[in-house]
């Protein structure tokens, strides 16, 4: 086995079925506030086994539908946890090219590539991750499978990995500034994203539409269709696996699945308009106020089902260290997967009531008592999906007391 040689702390962790090298996180902590993965001289964040745990799962379940061998790319694989675990743990990857520019990151990675005996499979890159992407765009380059998990919006390495993407292959994208998705900070949502946000309950929800819909739109420049197979918020970021299919009508089908979500913030009320520049000034009509608007964003499914369900199956046979987690998370998600856009916050609700929060469950047997179908969300605990209208909502809430 390879000796340890960097001029930094480092320690050995175990996740999925691998060991690897990953910088002592504890030793660049000097303050309470100091976010250690960022201080660290080579990302590593082991808060997202979760996301790497589901990526193993999304692969496997695409590997299947496809039934060819894979050639994977991680652009920006820091420490090289994820891409030796996509190795390691999915049947059927042929090569995998993971890169960073970060040069102590190159090294750790390439280190833990020898240490797993994985030179045969794995090719480390040591450049701009728009370069090498950029360069893997000739046809009989390109990969089935690049994943972009970055500090911050994936959006600058969305175009140059739609052209390293052969058709039908699948991108998985990474978003952890949520601030600007959820609304916090609205103009550099619309300067990454190219679409306005709402600060409302179900942010995260549509945090997911807008990167889904800045895809989209990236896509259809090349004439590239989006079908969206899974999507999940966690933590604190969100992320989305979408299958590209190439020609001018897919992109076209796809941009008809664009539109807006128009709020109104005086009484939960919310409405859905299709179309790329169907944004109007809209006045409720439920109780008169202005309505406030996000997007464009995707208003289409943002999961596939039988995907999920895929993923499900494959799940029940892993060791998982997060395994009750992660059937709990995908079984969430197959559930809502054809329920109505948005959803409704209960404790929101019950602040605007002046009422005490309720438990869930009940909440759930009252609306479908009145006849209205309900699913629990993962994008909320206290969240509701319902066809029921917000009046509705709080008129079942309010006769619980």
């Amino acid at each position: 086995m390879k000796t340890l040689s960097f001029p930094f702390p480092t320690e050995v962790i175990a996740e999925g079925i691998v060991e690897v090298v990953v910088p002592k996180l504890e030793a660049f902590i000097k303050q309470p506030s100091d976010y250690a993965p960022s201080k660290a001289p080579v990302f590593y964040n082991p808060v997202m086994e979760l996301n790497r745990d589901l990526a193993v799962l999304a692969l496997q379940a695409f590997r299947q539908t496809v039934g060819r061998k894979l050639r994977v790319c991680e652009p920006l694989a820091g420490c090289g946890v994820r891409g030796i675990r996509l190795t390691k743990e999915v049947k059927g990857v042929e090569k995998v090219v993971m890169n960073d520019i970060n040069d102590k990151a190159y090294r750790l990675a390439k280190f833990n590539v020898e240490r797993s005996g994985l030179t045969d499979k794995v090719v480390m890159e040591n450049e701009d991750a728009n370069f090498l992407l950029s360069r893997s765009g000739a046809p009989r380059r390109r990969f089935d499978y690049i994943d972009v998990d970055p500090f911050g919006s994936p959006m600058p390495y969305v175009d140059s990995a739609l052209r390293a993407l052969r058709r039908g292959g699948l991108l998985a994208l990474t978003a952890t500034d949520l601030a600007p998705l959820c609304g916090v900070h609205p103009k550099a949502c619309i300067r990454k994203y190219s679409g306005k946000p709402l600060r409302t309950e179900y942010c995260h929800e549509l945090a997911v539409r807008l990167l889904a819909g800045a895809l989209a739109r990236a896509a259809a420049k090349y004439d590239v269709g989006v079908e969206m197979l899974f999507s999940h918020s966690s933590e604190h970021y969100i992320r989305l696996y979408a299958a590209i299919d190439h020609g001018a009508k897919k992109a076209d089908a796809t941009l008809k699945n664009m539109g807006y979500i128009h709020h109104c913030f005086a009484c939960f009320h919310r409405e859905v308009s299709a179309g790329m520049f169907s944004c109007e000034k809209i006045i409720c009509p439920k109780c008169g106020n202005k309505m406030n608007f996000a997007g464009p964003l995707l208003i289409g499914k943002i999961v596939d089902e039988g995907f999920v369900e895929s993923m499900d199956e494959k799940a029940k046979s892993k060791g998982f260290r997060q395994k009750k987690k992660i059937r709990k998370l995908l079984t969430s998600i197959k559930r809502e997967a054809d329920a109505p856009i948005t959803y409704y916050v209960v404790d929101k609700i019950c602040d605007k009531l002046g009422l005490p929060v309720p438990p869930m469950k009940k909440v759930v047997e009252e609306l479908e008592r009145a006849g209205f179908e309900v699913s629990l969300t993962h994008f909320a605990a206290q969240g509701v999906k319902t066809g029921a209208s917000a009046r509705a909502v709080k008129e079942t809430i309010a006769k619980i007391y």
